[in-house]
């Protein structure tokens, strides 16, 4: 029997309670890894644990608010001493299209960078700094957005993708001298999240002709995180889209 990609080491998921964080956490878990799930909602981050202890997998909780501009420590304390071996930054965030440039509010905006951005960072440098204490080749995933690139009428949301991007190729550079990589997916259309997938009809906008799901992400995350597959891969953003991309841009929902 092959060995699992990540037999005997730690991985925590922040924003592990929605559905690409839960898929990915799944995923982690199914390769055998123990994971670490941080999400704001207690209730279902422990339903998410539960899953991962029937299917035979190790899996703990922590409840924190990545909103509040030092949530990020929550996390750090609550591991202790321990070290993991990856990041999965996943946390944002519900998006609403009420939210659009003309309506947006300065505590939505700060909502949205502190999570997605800020928290991101500085999470991240929190545990790569562990990582290199102990000699860790670790790896780091931060889940962004095709809008990091194209507006969709939602510039808070689009300005803390961009700025996550940014910080995977800052980090990129700062880490891989210890040999620690640092890369990022952009999802295309994925239900979840304050996304709805009902008030938009766009599936032939997408050239593989449907809405992504959280699993669609979550194969790719385990790739980018895994030595076996993307061991030379650092600095870079993988789009995850069904080839969205490739008609440029999506006319805003009208409400």
């Amino acid at each position: 029997m092959a060995t699992k990609l990540f037999a005997g080491e730690r991985a925590l998921v922040t924003g592990s309670a929605s559905n690409i964080g839960r898929a990915i956490s799944l995923a982690l878990a199914a390769e055998e890894a123990n994971v670490v799930l941080a999400d704001i909602d207690a209730d279902r981050n422990a339903a998410v644990a539960r899953e991962i202890g029937a299917s035979g997998g190790v899996a703990e909780t922590i409840t924190c608010d990545l909103s509040n501009r030092d949530g990020w420590q929550q996390i750090v304390e609550a591991l202790g001493s321990r070290v993991p071996n990856m990041l999965v930054h996943a946390a944002c965030p519900p998006r609403r299209e009420v939210d659009h440039a003309m309506t947006v509010t300065e505590a939505t905006w700060d909502n949205m960078v502190d999570t997605s951005a800020r928290a991101g960072f500085f999470l991240a440098r929190e545990v790569a700094n562990r990582m290199i204490a102990n000699g860790v080749c670790g790896r780091i995933l931060l889940i962004t957005s095709l809008h990091a690139r194209s507006p969709r009428n939602l510039p808070h949301y689009s300005v803390a993708k961009a700025g996550q991007n940014m910080v995977v190729k800052e980090l990129a550079r700062a880490l891989g001298p210890h040999s620690i990589r640092v890369n990022a997916l952009a999802p295309g259309a994925v239900p979840g999240g304050g996304f709805d997938a009902a008030a938009f009809d766009f599936s032939d906008k997408i050239a593989l002709g449907r809405l992504g799901t959280g699993e669609d992400i979550a194969g790719m995350a385990v790739a980018l995180l895994s030595d076996r597959f993307a061991g030379y891969v650092t600095g870079t953003t993988v789009d995850v889209d069904g080839g969205l991309g490739l008609f440029n841009w999506i006319p805003p929902h009208r409400t």
